[in-house]
């Protein structure tokens, strides 16, 4: 392709000519992915890489991209543009190195044994287990290292052998010839799964498989304060793992069960606690139940519905170790339904020594003038 049928490297790398560094590199990366003919099945993906990779090379050189935003073409056209020193790559490293960088690594390194998979386990709280915390023994049942062969997978006194495929390497190396030249490429072996040896006489109990499914018990500490959805993290109490690996880890996820009185808001409790009309209305000593217990509480005279009085560190306890949060309590007025005659006689003489309520003359005044103005009233 001549400099007059070239097409312009920022048309070709989808950038504006005032891209920076790294949005060249972005660009190259992104289209390198698209089209390498090892990956791509589009007809033209040979010559669209050839030309992209030619692109990047003279627009991530300075120099070079100076020369070429002066002349075009003709003035890179003897520096070596195209395909010429891709033996070292235009990252500045080897083939090998590029596609690990493309691609997320061709090459893999022989892994360790497996980790054991994670569990999980669904724990339902009484709402004062999850207030002031709790120990409780569970049951799970896992996949835990076989007893008879340790985890070897192999009956006791014979030993896995190396695996004939891999070589007891784990891994198959397979090398594909290009233009760009040999791109090795590592899989998991199939015959061992990546083990590097295989079991010739399996282990009667696990049936070499190194680990069996067994009930275990254990002891959990419910911290206190913890809330809905809390994840409690037991750390190698999960899956078995290969022999040599890790074991998995336990989750334990919580539900709390509501309370018939007490509602939680964060760390706060918030309770309604209904009184009459004669105590709201003269005061008195009432008993109030809190988490902690009865507590006496002195109720103002003229209380009003929705009122409130907060107890000071009588709410949850705070899981990082500060204060304990806030009881709120709500004072609810309740007007008798079924009253005797002698008390609606009293209820009527106090009713002819109270003055009926006038919302004009009420504190609340100004509310009122509000929704008339709003309401064109």
């Amino acid at each position: 392709m001549d400099s007059m049928t070239k097409r312009d490297y920022y048309e070709v790398l989808g950038i504006s000519r005032d891209a920076g560094n790294d949005d060249i590199r972005r660009a190259y990366r992104k289209l390198a992915r698209q089209y390498h003919p090892d990956v791509s099945s589009e007809p033209d993906a040979e010559a669209r890489f050839k030309e992209v990779t030619e692109a990047y090379e003279v627009l991530n050189d300075s120099e070079r991209r100076q020369m070429y935003d002066r002349f075009g073409h003709a003035g890179v056209q003897n520096g070596g543009s195209g395909m010429g020193g891709f033996e070292s790559g235009p990252f500045g490293f080897g083939i090998d190195s590029l596609f690990e960088n493309l691609f997320g690594g061709a090459r893999t390194a022989r892994r360790g044994p497996r980790r054991g998979a994670d569990m999980r386990y669904h724990m339902v709280l009484e709402f004062e287990e999850a207030i002031f915390g709790v120990e409780k023994e569970i049951e799970v049942t896992r996949q835990a290292v076989c007893s008879r062969c340790n985890g070897s997978r192999s009956e006791p006194g014979t030993q896995p052998t190396r695996c004939p495929v891999c070589g007891g390497s784990g891994e198959i190396r397979r090398t594909q010839s290009s233009f760009l030249g040999q791109f090795v490429s590592v899989s998991e072996c199939e015959r061992c799964h990546g083990r590097g040896n295989i079991v010739l006489d399996p282990c009667k109990e696990c049936r070499g498989q190194g680990s069996v499914r067994a009930p275990r018990k254990l002891e959990v500490r419910v911290p206190a304060g913890i809330d809905e959805g809390f994840h409690l993290r037991l750390s190698g109490e999960g899956e078995a793992g290969d022999p040599g690996g890790p074991p998995g880890d336990l989750f334990i996820e919580f539900s709390i069960k509501p309370h018939s009185v007490f509602r939680r808001m964060g760390q706060d409790l918030h309770l309604e606690m209904p009184v009459n009309i004669a105590q709201a209305a003269l005061g008195a000593t009432i008993e109030v139940p809190t988490i902690d217990g009865i507590t006496e509480l002195r109720l103002e005279p003229g209380t009003q519905s929705g009122d409130t009085l907060r107890l000071r560190g009588k709410g949850v306890p705070n899981l990082r170790g500060g204060p304990r949060g806030d009881q709120i309590i709500s004072w609810s007025v309740l007007v008798p339904r079924n009253l005797t005659e002698k008390q609606k006689q009293l209820l009527r003489e106090l009713g002819d020594t109270l003055d009926v309520p006038n919302p004009d003359d009420h504190e609340e005044r100004g509310f009122l003038d509000k929704l008339r103005d709003a309401f064109g009233l």
